[in-house]
């Protein structure tokens, strides 16, 4: 699978189907799931539709969406990053989520700043958004550290949490390099 972002520790690629465990793995942990407002898979075959209806429509119908994250020391799938078209509010989304072993070691940050440069880049995008709930201080600081600007506290499509809402707008990311 032909490698999309490479990072010091990391590789970026599409997901396939030999990444079922590890979907599995990931969204079937109540740490990693504590925050999304994801349901828990409970199964190998839900992991299965979460890559074939979620990430190959996608990658097929915008061009891009998360990337399985593998680490490289491991060769080893531990959990997603990119960006995310969201059409209910034609905003893209960067998001990114890892199996808790990978956690408080700056992985998040490090394929964060290359997948928004790839966004502004290679996809033209105009601006970038980060949703986080409040109760999820680790990921709402890596968007910080990013660069994305807090603008308001809102529900996410109505699930009526209270979410931290945060944009980068190209212009203001290209002044900053």
């Amino acid at each position: 699978m032909q490698t999309i972002i490479d990072t010091p520790r990391i590789i970026l690629r599409q997901f396939t189907l030999e990444d079922v465990q590890a979907v599995y793995e990931l969204n079937s942990n109540l740490e990693v799931q504590k925050y999304t407002g994801d349901e828990l898979v409970t199964s190998t075959e839900r992991a299965e539709e979460i890559i074939t209806q979620t990430s190959f429509g996608d990658y097929k119908k915008h061009g891009y969406g998360r990337w399985a994250v593998v680490h490289k020391q491991d060769n080893k799938v531990i959990g997603f990053a990119g960006l995310k078209y969201l059409p209910e509010m034609n905003e893209t989304d960067i998001g990114y989520r890892f199996l808790p072993a990978y956690w408080g070691k700056g992985i998040a940050t490090e394929v964060s700043i290359p997948i928004i440069n790839y966004g502004f880049e290679k996809l033209d995008l105009k601006r970038i958004i980060g949703i986080a709930m409040q109760e999820n201080i680790a990921s709402w600081k890596v968007l910080e550290k990013l660069g994305l600007e807090y603008y308001k506290t809102d529900e996410y499509l109505g699930d009526g949490g209270e979410h931290l809402w945060y944009k980068l707008e190209k212009v203001d990311w290209l002044k900053s390099q």
